[in-house]
């Protein structure tokens, strides 16, 4: 059982949170109904139905389980996938904090805005963020969306759902790759993706995966680090190194990967050129 322990009075109090945790289950088990209709098979695109606690392909009958509230979609994970996915599992727990002492540092602690105010989002629009970690970006959002993350690392994923447990904001999270996403043709108002493109194994599929969960009409907004962050930051950090060997720095903005029919192409470096910031509009 958890145990949240409060100091009143000058005595230290021990109060059992079983019926906390049964709301929250039962707010996890809301959510996954609600976005039920919108789900479907990443590799089959055929819907999917609830079994059980689990998520079953209504055609082949293949499961994906579910696991404390956030469907499972990663099955074998390859190439730059597989690495970073080992990468962000291992350092979730201290990644908020190291990203904040390290922009307080720079001296941009609200660097976020630099981006997140290109983004086209109206009141009770349908967000989705690929690669949304430890949900950093969601206080930049309104409150009144209806908001879906997905993510390769369970362990950030995790993390996500901790900062926003006291939260009154109750996104729907899953694990998955970006290059296959569990969602309907059509199926979002507004699609963005912050940090990881550069090293997905599939760049070219992950943009066609983007594009094909926007609704006609969509600003797609895909931003990622420059060459000048992993080769003046990561090679340097003892903790990041071993992932970023030399050759790594070779990154660029995939402006070139987008589909040609794409309209309102644009690319720009933002934050003092540490980050690219790559849109266009889905017919």
């Amino acid at each position: 059982m958890v145990v949240r322990r409060i100091l009143a009075s000058g005595l230290r109090v021990q109060i059992g949170d079983s019926a906390m945790d049964r709301d929250y289950s039962r707010e996890r088990a809301v959510s996954l109904e609600r976005a039920l209709p919108l789900l479907c098979d990443p590799d089959t695109r055929y819907p999917l139905e609830l079994a059980g606690n689990n998520l079953r392909n209504t055609a082949t009958g293949r499961i994906y389980p579910v696991l404390e509230g956030i469907p499972l979609f990663v099955s074998t994970v390859t190439g730059p996938n597989l690495k970073y996915q080992t990468l962000y599992d291992r350092i979730a727990p201290g990644y908020d904090l190291a990203e904040r002492l390290y922009h307080w540092v720079k001296g941009k602690p609200n660097y976020r805005s630099e981006f997140m105010n290109e983004l086209e989002i109206t009141s009770g629009a349908r967000v989705l963020e690929v690669s949304v970690g430890t949900g950093a970006n969601l206080r930049f959002l309104p409150d009144d969306i209806d908001f879906y993350g997905i993510d390769i690392s369970l362990g950030m994923l995790r993390k996500c759902q901790r900062n926003l447990k006291d939260s009154l904001r109750r996104p729907h999270l899953f694990q998955g790759e970006a290059e296959r996403l569990p969602f309907k043709v059509e199926a979002f108002d507004s699609v963005f993706h912050v940090g990881g493109i550069n090293f997905f194994t599939d760049k070219v599929r992950a943009i066609k995966e983007m594009i094909w969960v926007a609704r006609s009409g969509t600003k797609i907004v895909i931003v990622d680090e420059t060459e000048k962050v992993v080769k003046e930051d990561y090679q340097r950090n003892p903790f990041t190194r071993q992932h970023f060997e030399p050759g790594s720095e070779n990154v660029r903005c995939p402006i070139d990967l987008v589909p040609e029919e794409m309209l309102e192409v644009k690319a720009r470096e933002i934050c003092d050129g540490k980050l690219y910031c790559l849109s266009f509009r889905k017919p």
